[in-house]
């Protein structure tokens, strides 16, 4: 059970000037690997269930000419706040409801208290502004430097919403992001919207209006449309409201609807079609594009049979050595962008989950490389680092015994010429010395480069972003 201490609290706060490290880290990579997770999962005696419930912690790498340093802050959110001012969990995460009784939960119901923002998710860039983001439109803004919390971002627009995703989409043509939120309500609503990379206003592009909300963790995007995939996962308001469930307990996987697939024109706003196929469910799309050849849009995303995966992340699971599936597989879709001719296939063999790719050149576009964590037979965490070809199907991976690495992003090489040519950066656990490290890897061959080790473990996390100098 080596991998249980990446689920232990860390309340330990650290600046580093250089790291311990083994290799030859490249002088090139000079920048910063930025990224949020939970790192605290109890407040005197409550603890939260879920592995998405945790209060988030920032971590910053420094790389700078072969050496390393490293920062760690947890982020002063209003529900981290809150919780240590009462000495105990009071806002409501993902998986977990403070509200146990029925008095409580009737003023809560009553109090119009807001959603969590708790940004343990993603970190991305808004307005110039870095932003730590969670599923609630609430992002948190730091400075990238010194990880200080600086306090809520602040849009400048009317546009409400309960539910978002943490993977918006930069537009480099546009130089434009795009998200969604969804507006809950009798007839509950998805505003799909576009952000100008200098502007705090989100410009609303299409509505959709949809009696039962499905739960989505992101979505896709080509150069000219917006993919949205609906998952059987289907969102009651109501039922919310009324039993003050988090959400990850009032989510109903109802397969019978099938995956629906909506096609949004981002020029126009239109929504040029709808297509349905078998119930599947995803938490992260790769890659999307438009095969222009066949007049198709193409959707890759990390495919589970079911939603099972979402039972299978709470805390008292994970904390076990049962070995759940808690990697997808590869799986493309082709489809008119009318939602017509819908068919999916799988890629590869090889699991995958947290995936990345070369966004800078490959975002939107055809590309053949992904990369993410894969889990081996028999393991009970992501254990190993997975490079598929999409062209084939092959697979490489790193793995070491008793180490956990989270997700790996890739760093390109200035001047690259192959669509692979640069590093990966993952901070991996090392379960036998309850420590961890970053590992940076060559894309290509997931050869190791080096590594440097923190002095301490960092808690499992989910994504970040690398900054150039």
């Amino acid at each position: 059970m080596t991998h249980q201490k990446g689920l232990e609290t860390l309340d330990r706060e650290v600046e580093v000037d250089s790291l311990p490290t083994e290799g030859e880290i490249p002088d090139w990579l000079g920048g910063s690997l930025l990224r949020t997770g939970p790192a605290q999962f109890e407040v005197g005696d409550a603890s939260y269930n879920h592995w998405f419930d945790g209060h988030a912690m920032l971590h910053a790498f420094q790389f700078q000419r072969g050496d390393v340093g490293y920062t760690n802050r947890f982020l002063e959110s209003n529900s981290r706040q809150k919780a240590r001012r009462e000495g105990t969990i009071v806002q409501g995460e993902f998986g977990t409801d403070p509200c146990k009784s029925i008095f409580k939960r009737a003023m809560q119901l009553f109090s119009f208290s807001e959603p969590t923002d708790n940004a343990n998710v993603n970190i991305t860039r808004l307005a110039d502004e870095f932003v730590a983001m969670t599923e609630t439109p609430l992002p948190i803004t730091f400075d990238e430097e010194i990880l200080e919390t600086l306090g809520r971002f602040e849009y400048n627009d009317d546009l409400d919403g309960d539910l978002t995703t943490a993977h918006p989409l930069y537009d480099a043509e546009r130089d434009t992001t795009y998200n969604y939120v969804t507006q809950f309500g009798r007839t509950s609503s998805y505003v799909v919207y576009r952000q100008a990379s200098d502007s705090h206003e989100r410009v609303p592009v299409a509505t959709i209006d949809v009696e039962t909300p499905r739960y989505m963790h992101s979505f896709g995007m080509t150069r000219n449309y917006i993919v949205l995939v609906e998952f059987p996962v289907v969102v009651r308001p109501l039922e919310m409201l009324l039993s003050g469930d988090p959400l990850a307990e009032i989510m109903s996987w109802e397969p019978e609807r099938g995956a629906r697939f909506r096609v949004v024109d981002k020029r126009t706003g239109e929504v040029t079609g709808t297509g349905t196929t078998e119930a599947f469910f995803a938490f992260h799309h790769v890659n999307a594009w438009e095969d222009e050849a066949r007049g198709e849009l193409v959707v890759d995303l990390s495919a589970y049979p079911d939603a099972t995966i979402v039972e299978d992340l709470y805390l008292d699971e994970l904390r076990t050595d049962e070995p759940d599936a808690l990697a997808g597989q590869l799986r493309r879709y082709r489809l008119q962008p009318d939602g017509s001719e819908l068919r999916g296939r799988q890629v590869s063999e090889q699991t995958l989950e947290l995936p990345r790719i070369n966004y800078g050149a490959r975002a939107g576009r055809p590309y053949r490389y992904v990369w993410g964590n894969g889990q081996r037979d028999g393991a009970a965490f992501l254990d190993e680092i997975a490079k598929i070809d999409t062209e084939d199907g092959s697979s490489t991976t790193w793995h070491e015994p008793d180490c956990y690495p989270g997700e790996p992003v890739f760093v390109e090489r200035p001047g690259a010429g192959a669509e692979d040519d640069g590093l990966l950066l993952s901070v991996v656990l090392d379960g036998r010395r309850e420590q961890s490290f970053v590992l940076v890897l060559d894309a290509a061959t997931l050869d190791e480069v080096g590594r440097a080790t923190v002095p301490h473990h960092i808690p499992f996390g989910f994504h970040g972003q690398y900054v150039s100098d």
